[in-house]
Order: C-alpha cells, then sequence, then structure tokens
C-alpha cells in the first residue's frame, strides 16, 4: 500500500504499567496504527457493530472490550470488563469521538467515558495524534495516497489527583492537545 510510518514521542509508556490510550479517529489504518505505536499491552474498547463484519468481526469481538452505545447497560458493564483487564495489567485504547467523524471534521467532540475510566483507575490518559490517516487510508472509497503517516505521542496527564468532577476539564484538555497538533501540522 506504500505506507511508512514516523513516531514521535514527547513521552514513552513504562513496561508493565497501565493506560489509557486516547487518538483522534480519522481512518480504516488508525487501529493497525495504534498496534505498532504502542508497545505496551493494552485492549481497545469498541462499537459492538464492527462484531459483524465478516471475518474481521471475528478476532475484533474476541480482543476488544465491546459496547452498545445505545444501551445505558452496555456502556457501565465496559467500566467493569475494563477494570478487569487493568488489574490484570493490560492498558486500554479508546478513540474518544465514539466514531469516525464527517470527512471535513478535524475532530470531533470527545466522550467522557475514557476520561472518567481514567481518573477511577488513577491511570494516566496519553494523547496520540494521527496526523496523516484521513490522508493516506480515508472511509471514502477510492481515496487516500501513499506516504508517511505520522504518529506523535503527547506528554501523559496524570490523573492520581483527580476525581469525577474534573472529567470535563480533562477531556478538553487532551482535546486540545490532539487538536492543536493538527493544526499545527496542517499549515
Amino acid at each position: 500500500m506504500g505506507f511508512r510510518w514516523k513516531i514521535e514521542k514527547e513521552q514513552t509508556p513504562e513496561k508493565y504499567k497501565s493506560y489509557m490510550f486516547i487518538a483522534n479517529h480519522t481512518s480504516m489504518a488508525d487501529i493497525m496504527l495504534m498496534l505498532v505505536a504502542i508497545k505496551n499491552p493494552f485492549v481497545f474498547v469498541g462499537k459492538k457493530e464492527l462484531a459483524n463484519i465478516p471475518l474481521f468481526g471475528f478476532f475484533y469481538k474476541r480482543t476488544c472490550i465491546l459496547v452498545d452505545r445505545t444501551s445505558e447497560k452496555s456502556r457501565k458493564a465496559v467500566f467493569l470488563r475494563a477494570q478487569r483487564r487493568l488489574q490484570s495489567g493490560l492498558s486500554i485504547c479508546i478513540f474518544p469521538e465514539g466514531g469516525v467523524p464527517e470527512e471535513h471534521i478535524e475532530l470531533d467532540d470527545f466522550k467522557d467515558g475514557a476520561f472518567r475510566l481514567a481518573i477511577n483507575h488513577h491511570i494516566p490518559i496519553v494523547p496520540i495524534t494521527f496526523a496523516d490517516n484521513k490522508k493516506r487510508f480515508s472511509y471514502i472509497f477510492f481515496s487516500g495516497s501513499p506516504g508517511i503517516m505520522r504518529v506523535k505521542i503527547h506528554k501523559f496527564l496524570p490523573t492520581e489527583s483527580l476525581n469525577v468532577t474534573d472529567t470535563k476539564a480533562l477531556n478538553s484538555e487532551a482535546r486540545n492537545i490532539i487538536l492543536n497538533q493538527l493544526m499545527v501540522l496542517k499549515k
């Protein structure tokens, strides 16, 4: 396909420590690039509907924490399943936009789930920016081009001293870090 990646790290995740990895979601390549960029073992939290995709769905539902976003019960169950994974030493990866935004939207609003989970478990948030995925391998058929896919792993956002009332502020801080990076790279 002609893709190469370039990974810049402001901070490197430590082995055997749990994190909440979050990134902008723009492409079919996001999941694969996350697996390349992050060496710590982690599990994705993803929407249940993707489990219906032939072949992909078979592996997806065995390796991800699935959430039915229309069900409050399912959303609450994610916290319990994530807690078990965190206690076993894994990290969690969530694309907090809750899906891929429209092509003209640079970065959609973030849902609060990843931030509440990180605060509740006192694990650092690791903001990650995928700068070129939309350009390289978009959700629009017959679009894209070969080239470099840049990844920036930003400084971690600590959560030890935070409580649930800090969720919105943490959400906003993480979103601004990723959005500012996208704007800088767009110039």
